[in-house]
C-alpha cells in the first residue's frame, strides 16, 4: 500500500460492548435518516415556502437544488478528510452542523437566508453521509458487514417512504419551518450518543490537499449543476458552459493528484475492476430510480388522470419493498458474491421497468402495484450487496474515499435520472414517461451486465 495511508483500519467493534455497538449504530442511522428525509420533505414544502417568502416557483426550487449541490460537491473531500482526522470526527462535525443549520432554516426570514442555511445543511449532511459506510464497516463485525449495509439501505428506503407522509402530516398542523425544526431533538440525541459510543478510527499520515478539495468541489458541483440546469430547461449555452467547466476542473484535479497516495477523486480505487464496476453499477441503479420517480407521477396524474393521493399510493410499494428486501440481501451478501446478487437484483429491476413501460391504457390498481413491487424487490436486492462490494474492494485505509463514492454515486445517479426524464418529456410530451421508463430499463440492463462481470474480474490490480 502507498506510503502515508493507514494500512489497517481499527478492528470492527474493537473496544465496544454489545450495548455500545447498538447505540453507535443508532446514532449513525439517525443521521442518515435525517439527511435522507430532508431531501424528501423539502419538495413537499416548496409551495408553502414560495407563498410565505414571496418567491417564484423558479426561485424556490433552489431550496432543493442548493442542498443537493452542496452535498455532492463536498462528499469526496469530507471522505478524504475523514481518513486523515478520523471518520468519527467528520461524522460528528457534519451532524452538529446539520442540526444547527436545521434550526437556521426554521428561523429563515427570506429566501436568501433560507438558501444560505440550506447550503450549510447540505454541507453537514455531506459530512455525515461521506463516512457513513466507513463507520458501518467499523461498528459491525466482519461476518455481519453485509447485514449492516442492509440496515443502512433499510433506513434510506424507510426515510424515502415516510418523507412525504411526515411532511404532509406536519404541514397539516403547523407551518413549513417546523419541517426543519423537527431535526433538533433527533440531532441532539444523535450527537450525545455519538460522543459516548462512536469508536476512533485509524488515521492516515498524509496531508489534506485543500486545493485538491476545491477542485473536487468545483468539478462535481458544476457537473451536478449542469445536470440540474438541463433538467430545468436552462439555456443550452449555460448548460454546456457548466458541464465543460466541471470537466476542466476535473482534468486539473487529475493532473494535480496523479501521484497522490490517496487522491480525492479516488482514481487509485477505480483501478480495481471490482470497485469500478460496483460504482458504475450503483450509478446505473440510481439513474433507474431517478427516471422512474420523476416520470411516474406525471404518467399517473396526466395520462391516467389519477389524483395526487392515488399517485402517492402507487409509488409507495417501491420503497416499501426495498425496505423489506434490503436486510435480506444484506444477510445473503455475507455468504454469496455481490456480482451474483446484484445481477439478479438489476435483472428484476429491469423487468419491472419494462412492465411499467408496457402498462395497458387503463390499468387496474393491482396491475400497477405488482409491477412496482417487482421494481422495489430488484432495487432492494441490489443495494446492500453492491455497497458491500464497493467498501470491501477498497483497502481498509481508503474507507473514507470508498464511502464518499457510495454517496456520490447515489446522488449522481438520481440527478442523471431526473435530467434524462425531463429530457424525455421535452422531446415526447406526455409520451415522455413511457420513454423514460424504457430508458430506465436500458440502464438496468447495462447495470445487470456489469454486475455479472464482477464474477470474473479480479478484486484488485495485479491479481
Amino acid at each position: 500500500m502507498a506510503d502515508g495511508i493507514a494500512a489497517q483500519a481499527p478492528q470492527p467493534t474493537e473496544g465496544l460492548t454489545p450495548s455500545q455497538q447498538r447505540w453507535a449504530r443508532l446514532a449513525i442511522f439517525t443521521a442518515l435518516a435525517m439527511a435522507s428525509l430532508d431531501t424528501a420533505i423539502a419538495n413537499i414544502a416548496l409551495p408553502s415556502i414560495a407563498s410565505d417568502l414571496h418567491a417564484t416557483p423558479a426561485d424556490v426550487i433552489w431550496v432543493v437544488n442548493v442542498y443537493q449541490i452542496a452535498m455532492v460537491a463536498t462528499l469526496l473531500p469530507f471522505g478524504a478528510l475523514g481518513e486523515i482526522v478520523g471518520h468519527q470526527r467528520i461524522y460528528l462535525g457534519g451532524l452538529i452542523l446539520f442540526t444547527i443549520a436545521s434550526v437556521a432554516c426554521a428561523f429563515a426570514w427570506s429566501l436568501d437566508t433560507l438558501l444560505f442555511a440550506r447550503v450549510l445543511q447540505g454541507l453537514g449532511a455531506a459530512g455525515a453521509m461521506s463516512v457513513n459506510a466507513a463507520l458501518v464497516r467499523v461498528v459491525y463485525p466482519p461476518s455481519h458487514f453485509g447485514r449492516g449495509l442492509g440496515h443502512n439501505a433499510l433506513v434510506v428506503a424507510t426515510a424515502f417512504t415516510l418523507g412525504p407522509t411526515i411532511a404532509s402530516g406536519i404541514l397539516s398542523v403547523a407551518t413549513w419551518p417546523w419541517l426543519f425544526a423537527i431535526n433538533l431533538p433527533f440531532g441532539l440525541a444523535a450527537i450525545v450518543i455519538s460522543l459516548k459510543t462512536l469508536p476512533k478510527t485509524t488515521r492516515a499520515t498524509h496531508r489534506f490537499d485543500f486545493f485538491g478539495a476545491l477542485l473536487t468541489s468545483l468539478c462535481l458541483g458544476l457537473l451536478i449543476l449542469g445536470i440540474d440546469s438541463a433538467a430545468h430547461h436552462t439555456a443550452p449555452s449555460i448548460v454546456v458552459a457548466e458541464l465543460v467547466a466541471g470537466l476542466l476542473f476535473g482534468w486539473l484535479l487529475l493532473r494535480r493528484q496523479a501521484d497522490h497516495p490517496a487522491p480525492m477523486l479516488p482514481i487509485d480505487l477505480f483501478r480495481r475492476p471490482l470497485f469500478a464496476l460496483s460504482a458504475a453499477t450503483a450509478v446505473c441503479s440510481f439513474s433507474v430510480q431517478g427516471l422512474a420517480f420523476v416520470s411516474l407521477p406525471f404518467y399517473f396524474e396526466e395520462v391516467l388522470h389519477r389524483s395526487a393521493v392515488e399517485t402517492g399510493f402507487f409509488l409507495t410499494p417501491w420503497p416499501l419493498v426495498v425496505g423489506i428486501m434490503a436486510p435480506i440481501a444484506g444477510r445473503l451478501s455475507d455468504h454469496y458474491p455481490a456480482g451474483l446478487l446484484g445481477g439478479i437484483g438489476m435483472a428484476l429491476l429491469g423487468t419491472g421497468m419494462v412492465l411499467l413501460a408496457t402498462l395497458p391504457p387503463d390499468p387496474s390498481v393491482a396491475n400497477i402495484v405488482w409491477r412496482m413491487v417487482i421494481c422495489g424487490a430488484g432495487f432492494g436486492f441490489f443495494q446492500a450487496p453492491n455497497m458491500k462490494a464497493i467498501m470491501s474492494s477498497a483497502p481498509a485505509g481508503r474507507s473514507g474515499g470508498a464511502s464518499g463514492i457510495v454517496a456520490t454515486a447515489r446522488l449522481t445517479g438520481q440527478s442523471m435520472g431526473a435530467a434524462l426524464a425531463a429530457f424525455c418529456f421535452g422531446l415526447f410530451g406526455h409520451g415522455g414517461a413511457t420513454w423514460a421508463l424504457a430508458l430506465g430499463a436500458g440502464f438496468a440492463a447495462l447495470g445487470c451486465i456489469m454486475s455479472f462481470l464482477r464474477l470474473i474480474v479480479p478484486s484488485s490490480p495485479g491479481h
